[in-house]
Order: C-alpha cells, then structure tokens, then sequence
C-alpha cells in the first residue's frame, strides 16, 4: 500500500434539498471550492456531513457525485464506519469500485463494545477490503480507541494512517509514540481544526476537518506555512479561526459548520432533526454570532490578507 494521507482533506458537508435529499448539484460545487482552495483531498460520508442520517444508496450516490466532479484531481476517502462489519466492506467494495483512494473507518457506534471487539471490527475490514483503510478515533460520538489497540492494527499493511478527533493532544502523542515504538509508519491526521498547527507540530502530517471546506485558505494557509518553516504565521492562522469555531459549535451539530459554508455561497437546505422553538430562536442568535464573525474574515481573505490575527 503506497498511499499516505497527508496534507488538508475537507470533512464534506452535506447539502440536502426541501425534500431531504442530498443537492448533488451543491456537492459538485463544494468539491470544485475546496480543490480550487487548494486542499489534498475530500471526506465524504462524514460525520459533520451526517452520515448517520443517510441509507446505504444515498452514500453510495454521495461517493459517486465527488469522485466524479473531484476527477482525479485530489485524493477521495470517504467515510464507511458502521454498526457492524458486513456494511463497513460493502460500502468499502462500493467506494474501491468508484477508484477511491482510501476509506475512512471509524469504530461502531450505539451499542457498547470491548476494545477487544472494536479491534476484530477493523480487522475484519481490514481482511476484506485491498483498499489503504484511515482509521477514525471520534470519542464525540463513539468509543474511543485504545492505544494499544491502534498501535496494533497499524502493523496491517492497508491500515495506513488515523484520523484523531479526539481534541487532545495528550491522546494524539501517544497514539504517535505507540506507533512509533512498534516500528511502524501510520499518517495521523488532525480532525479537530483547533489544534492544526500544534498537532503538524508534533509530528501530524495533515488534518482531515470540516473548516478545511470553509475556509480552505486559512487551513491550507497554516499548513504551508508549516511547510515553508514560517511557524508565527501558521500560529496567527490557527489563532484566526478559534473563534469561528467555538461559534459553530454552539449550535446543535453539524448546523454551525452549515451556517458558516452557506456564508461561502452555498445552500445547505433545512436541518435533518427538527429544531425546537427554544432551538430556532438559539439558531438565529448564533448564526446572527457566526456571520458576525465571518464577515471580516472573509473581507481580509478577499484583499489576500492572509497573515490573520485573532479577531477577539
């Protein structure tokens, strides 16, 4: 297995129409933004794009809309995490078909499970699917992976990198320096925005967030910075956007993050999950909040003004 995620990959949104299903022409559109912003790559069927709320035909379709607008022209890994195994590999199978370049695993969610029966999951995946597998530690909504457990499954030729939204970085340099000790080579990735920088500082080569098909210019911006040694500018971009972030996640998620692409140009349709009155007077207080927020963000991206400082 050649291939290792590195680099900036959006977790993909989903738009949906009145009617709830997905606005296939939104995707495409979402996907030409982030690829002209510079990205590595696109997670579709992601958690921040709901994954939970579609059928197995309406991923499979999603896969197919961003493959086919993406056009080779960055890497695809979309997400094919599961209550169980048997639909993991078949959507697995699906995205392999479709010329994905990896999938993106996370542990099984709803009912609770051994660490030890999280690890038969990824390894009979693993055993099924000749495809690069990203694994995907979301404490926020599933159990967490042990370390060990993930220092095991990295010794398998197609487990070839993580993505850790845990948030902490005391889980992210352990996870790295269990790794590490085996010999092995696994690609972590940050999937919380908030900690980009620090995370490429201590060894992460990429990061795997919604943020990055938001703002693409600050995400890319910090990781080439990095690249380029240029460290004070990839911190002003990081502090840039901890604002922005804390306001999207004041809503119920992932309604934040919508709010903030739809002030990049882009509709996203009417919520999944009903929202309460109490909600939707909280929802337009926040969104009054985000765009608040965004508009001077997005003045100074607009006049190449990069080198952001924290707007508090």
């Amino acid at each position: 297995m050649g291939f290792k995620p590195e680099g900036v990959y959006v977790a993909m949104l989903t738009p949906f129409r009145e009617d709830g299903s997905i606005n296939e022409d939104e995707i495409r559109r979402m996907v030409d933004f982030a690829v002209q912003g510079g990205v590595d790559g696109l997670f579709p069927v992601s958690s921040v794009g709901e994954f939970i709320h579609l059928d197995r035909e309406e991923k499979i379709r999603l896969i197919r809309t961003v493959v086919e607008q993406a056009r080779g022209r960055v890497r695809v890994t979309p997400g094919v995490g599961s209550t169980h195994p048997a639909e993991s590999i078949a959507l697995a199978k699906e995205a392999q078909a479709m010329g994905c370049d990896a999938v993106v695993v996370a542990p099984p969610y709803y009912f609770t499970l051994s660490q030890e029966m999280i690890e038969k999951y990824f390894e009979a995946i693993a055993d099924a699917v000749d495809l690069p597998i990203i694994l995907y530690n979301i404490p926020l909504f599933t159990q967490p992976l042990s370390y060990d457990v993930v220092k095991r499954l990295s010794r398998r030729e197609n487990v070839v990198g993580m993505k850790d939204s845990s948030g902490s970085m005391v889980d992210l340099v352990h996870f790295m320096d269990k790794v590490r000790l085996v010999g092995e080579d696994l690609s972590f990735l940050v999937g919380r925005e908030d900690m980009f920088f620090p995370g490429l500082m201590m060894g992460a080569r990429g990061c795997m967030t919604a943020t990055a098909g938001i703002l693409p210019e600050v995400m890319v911006g910090i990781y080439r910075a990095w690249k380029e040694g240029d460290y004070d500018r990839a911190r002003r971009l990081q502090f840039s956007i901890l604002l922005l972030i804390r306001a999207m996640f004041a809503m119920p998620f992932p309604l934040g993050f919508k709010v903030a692409l739809e002030m990049r140009g882009f509709s996203m349709g009417p919520p999944k999950q009903p929202l309460s009155d109490a909600e939707r007077f909280r929802y337009r207080t926040v969104k009054a909040r985000i765009e608040k927020i965004m508009k001077p963000l997005l003045e100074r991206l607009e006049v190449g003004e990069l080198c952001l400082s924290s707007l508090e």
